[in-house]
C-alpha cells in the first residue's frame, strides 16, 4: 500500500483506476479496524518504511501518511500513534539536523490533529521529549561549533548551525501550538514543566550531562523555552491571577526578568502580558504613546475580583519591583520601554483598584526620581525614556479613572515638554538628540506629589502613602540573577559606613573609675530599652503595610531556610526488613517493608 500510495506517477486517472487512491482508501479502512492491542503493527511499518527509503528530507508523504493514519484511526487510540512518533524521535536522537525536523514537524501534524481529542496520558511526555531533544539541538550545534579543528570551513560551520536552528523551531513551534490547544487546567501545569526546565543561575541547571555548554548555550536554552512559553500562554484566560501566576511560577519566571540581557526580559514581559490580559486589550495599547483619549480605546474591563485583590497584596509589590529594576538596565531598547508600559497598562485594566492605583503612582513618581537623581550613572537615553515611560503611563492612568484634577496636571506638564523638553516624550525620547543633563530645577516639566495628592483627595483613596516613597524590596532574586547593580549597591552601602565612622582616634577614651561606674550603671541602658520599643511600636503604627509585611516575611524565610538546611543534614534510618511496630488500638502490629522498595542513603549502598 506505501508503495502504491508513494508512487502516483499515474494521478491523471481516478477512481478505482489510479493504484495511489486505491491504495490510500484501502489504507484508511485498515485502519479504521485497528484496535489499541495491534495499533502498533499499523504504524510501525509506517516508520520503517519512511527510514528505509528516506523520506523524512523532504518529509512530505511522511506528512500525509501521518495525517491519513490519525484521520483514520478511533479517535481514544491517538496517544499510542504521538508516543511511537515520539520513541522514533528518541531513536534518531544522532541523525541529520533535517531528518530530525522532518520527525518533529510530522510529530507537530499528529499532535495538531489530536490536541482536541483524548490525548491526557502523553501531555507531560511529549513536552518532555520535546524539550531533551531541544537542549540536545543546542548542544550539537554549540558543541560541535567548539569542536570543529581549524581545517574545517567557516562555511560548514554556517550550515550546521543553519539547520540546527530549523529543528529547534521545529519544536518550538509544536510546543507552541499543542500547549496552546490544551485545556486552561492542563496548560498551567505545562506552564509549571517548562518553567523548572529554565535554567537560572544559582539553581540546578538542567543541561545535558554530556557537554557543558557554556553561558551561550544556556542564554540560548533560555530564550527558547521562553519564546515556546510565550506560544503555551498566548489566549491564556485563567480565572484569577491566583490560578495563573502562581509562586512557584511567578518567582523563577521574575529572576529571569532581572538578568542583565534586554531579549530575555522582552520575553518576560511578553508572557506577563498573556498572563494578565485576559479581555484582549494588548493590541489597543501597542507602543508607546501619549494617548490623546483613552476612551475612544473601548477597553474592556470587569470589576477587580476578591481572589485578584489578596494576589496583589501578596505579589504586587513583586510585580512593581520588577518593573523598577527593569526600567534602569543599561541595555534597554525602545521594544523595553514599550512592554513596560503595555504592563504598567495591563497591571492597571485587570488588578487595579484604589490601594494599587496609589502603588502604581508611588513607582512613577518613584522611577522619575531614579532618573533625576542618577545615582547609578545611567546613560542619557535610559533616563530619558524613563521619562517618557512615566508620562506615557500617568497619562493613561489618569483617564483610566477618570479624574479631572489629575488628568489636568499630567496634561499641563506634556504641554510644557511639548514646548521645552520634547526628548522626554515617548514620540520623540527614540529619535531626539538628548542634552548633556536634565534640569532638575525646572518644577513644571515633572510630575509633582504635592499636585497629585491634591488632584486624588477624594473618597476612597489613601493619599497619605502617596508621600511615602517607593523603595523596591532586595531579595534572593538579586543574587540568583548576578545582578552587577546589586553588587555596586552594597559596596556602595559598605563605603558610606566605613566613612561616617568616627576616626578611631576619638574612640580612644581613658578608662578610670567613672567610666567603670557609668558602664555599670542601668538606668541608661533601661532609657534605651524604653526608646528602642517606642520606635518598634511606631514602625508597626505609621509604616506602609508592605514595608512591615517585608520585614516578617524575611525573619520567616530566613527560619525557614535554617530550617530547611537542618532537615536536609538530618538523614532519617531505613525502615528495618523485619518490620516496623506500630500500636493500633492497644494491639502491636508489624508492617514489613520489602527490600526492594526501601530507600537507602546514597552512603550506604554499596
Amino acid at each position: 500500500m506505501l508503495f502504491n500510495m508513494q508512487d502516483n506517477e499515474d494521478s491523471e486517472r481516478s477512481g478505482e483506476e489510479n493504484p495511489a487512491s486505491l491504495a490510500e482508501s484501502c489504507f484508511r479502512e485498515l485502519l479504521g479496524r485497528a484496535a489499541y492491542g495491534n495499533m502498533n503493527n499499523a504504524v510501525h511499518p509506517v516508520l520503517v518504511h519512511l527510514d528505509n527509503h528516506h523520506l523524512w528530507d523532504p518529509n512530505d508523504f511522511a506528512v500525509s501518511c501521518f495525517r491519513i493514519i490519525m484521520y483514520s484511526i478511533q479517535a481514544q487510540h491517538s496517544h499510542h500513534v504521538i508516543q511511537q512518533v515520539l520513541s522514533h524521535l528518541d531513536t534518531h536522537s544522532k541523525d541529520t539536523p533535517r531528518v530530525r525536523a522532518g520527525i518533529v514537524q510530522v510529530l507537530l501534524e499528529t499532535v495538531a490533529i489530536a490536541a482536541k481529542g483524548s490525548i491526557g496520558p502523553t501531555v507531560l511526555e511529549v513536552f518532555n521529549t520535546l524539550l531533551k531533544h531541544l537542549r540536545m539541538s543546542v548542544d550539537f550545534e554549540l558543541g560541535d561549533g567548539s569542536r570543529r579543528n581549524s581545517a574545517s570551513s567557516h562555511s560548514s560551520t554556517r550550515t550546521k548551525e543553519s539547520e540546527e536552528r530549523i529543528v529547534q523551531n521545529a519544536i518550538i513551534q509544536t510546543i507552541g501550538f499543542f500547549g496552546g490547544n490544551l485545556p486552561d487546567y492542563q496548560r498551567a501545569e505545562v506552564m509549571m514543566f517548562i518553567m523548572g526546565k529554565v535554567p537560572v543561575y544559582g539553581t540546578p541547571c538542567h543541561t545535558l550531562d554530556t557537554v557543558k555548554i557554556g553561558h551561550q548555550g544556556t542564554k540560548r536554552i533560555q530564550a527558547m523555552l521562553l519564546s515556546s512559553l510565550i506560544m503555551v500562554t498566548s489566549g491564556f484566560k485563567c480565572k484569577t491571577m491566583c490560578a495563573g501566576l502562581p509562586v512557584s511560577f511567578l518567582e523563577p519566571l521574575c529572576s529571569i526578568s532581572l538578568m542583565e540581557d534586554s531579549e530575555l526580559r522582552q520575553l518576560v514581559l511578553e508572557i506577563l502580558h498573556n498572563i494578565i490580559d485576559r479581555h484582549d486589550n494588548r493590541a489597543k495599547l501597542r507602543g508607546i504613546r501619549i494617548i490623546p483619549n483613552v476612551a475612544a480605546l473601548k477597553i474592556k474591563r470587569e470589576k477587580i475580583s476578591k481572589q485578584d485583590v489578596v494576589f496583589m497584596k501578596k505579589h504586587g509589590q513583586q510585580l512593581y519591583r520588577h518593573i523598577y529594576l527593569g526600567c534602569k538596565e543599561e541595555d534597554n531598547v525602545q521594544k523595553n520601554f514599550e512592554l513596560l508600559f503595555t504592563a504598567l497598562a495591563l497591571i492597571t485594566i485587570e488588578l487595579a483598584n484604589e490601594e494599587v492605583v496609589i502603588d502604581l503612582m508611588r513607582l512613577s513618581i518613584a522611577l522619575q526620581d531614579m532618573a533625576l537623581a542618577n545615582e547609578e550613572n545611567m546613560p542619557m537615553f535610559i533616563r530619558c525614556g524613563i521619562m517618557a515611560l512615566v508620562a506615557a503611563y500617568l497619562n493613561f492612568l489618569s483617564q483610566m479613572i477618570a479624574n479631572p484634577p489629575f488628568c489636568q496636571h499630567v496634561s499641563k506638564v506634556i504641554e510644557m515638554r511639548n514646548l521645552d523638553a520634547p526628548h522626554l516624550l515617548p514620540e520623540q525620547v527614540f529619535r531626539e538628540k538628548f542634552p548633556d543633563s536634565l534640569d532638575r530645577d525646572d518644577v513644571g516639566l515633572y510630575f509633582q506629589t504635592a499636585d497629585l495628592a491634591e488632584a486624588l483627595s477624594v473618597p476612597g483613596y489613601n493619599v497619605e502613602r502617596l508621600a511615602i516613597p517607593y523603595i523596591p524590596q532586595v531579595t534572593d532574586e538579586d543574587r540568583l540573577s548576578r545582578r552587577k547593580s546589586f553588587v555596586d549597591t552594597i559596596s556602595l552601602q559598605v563605603d558610606i559606613l566605613s566613612n561616617s565612622l568616627p576616626d578611631q582616634s576619638q574612640l580612644a577614651e581613658e578608662i578610670t573609675f567613672e567610666t567603670l561606674k557609668k558602664a555599670i550603671d542601668t538606668t541608661g541602658l533601661e532609657e534605651q530599652e524604653r526608646e528602642r520599643r517606642r520606635q518598634v511600636m511606631e514602625k508597626f503604627q505609621k509604616a506602609p503595610f508592605e514595608e512591615i509585611a517585608a520585614h516578617c516575611e524575611s525573619k520567616a524565610n530566613m527560619l525557614h531556610d535554617r530550617l530547611a538546611q537542618i532537615f536536609e543534614l538530618t538523614i532519617r534510618p531505613p525502615p528495618s526488613p523485619s518490620g516496623t511496630v506500630t500500636v493500633t488500638s492497644g494491639h502491636a502490629q508489624y508492617q514489613s517493608v520489602p527490600v526492594y522498595e526501601m530507600k537507602f542513603p546514597d552512603l550506604c549502598v554499596y
